[in-house]
C-alpha cells in the first residue's frame, strides 16, 4: 500500500502525459478482465489516483492559461478592465 508521502512523490515524478498513458493502460487491463478481485481493486485505486493527478495537472494548466490571458490589465483598476466603453472616444 502507498502512503500519502509516496503518492505525493509519485505525483511529482509523473508528468501529465505519463499519468494519462498509465491511466489508459489501467483502463485497458480492467476492461480486458481476467484479473482477480484483489488485482482489479488495486487497478481501480491506481486509476483513481491517476485520474486525480491528471485533473490537478489540467486545473493547474487552466489557471496558468487564465493568468496569462488576464495579463497586466487584470489589476482591478478601471483603466485595466477593458470594458471597451471609452474605445470610441478620440
Amino acid at each position: 500500500m502507498t502512503s500519502k508521502t509516496d503518492a505525493k512523490t509519485d505525483e511529482t515524478a509523473l508528468g501529465y502525459e505519463q499519468a494519462r498513458d498509465e491511466l489508459i493502460e489501467v483502463v485497458r487491463k480492467l476492461e480486458a478482465g481476467g484479473t482477480t478481485l484483489e488485482e482489479s481493486l488495486a487497478l481501480w485505486e491506481r486509476g483513481e489516483e491517476l485520474g486525480k493527478m491528471c485533473r490537478r495537472w489540467l486545473d493547474g494548466a487552466r489557471e496558468r492559461l487564465d493568468a496569462a490571458l488576464a495579463g497586466p490589465e487584470s489589476d482591478g483598476s478601471p483603466e485595466g478592465r477593458g470594458s471597451g466603453e471609452d474605445d470610441d472616444e478620440g
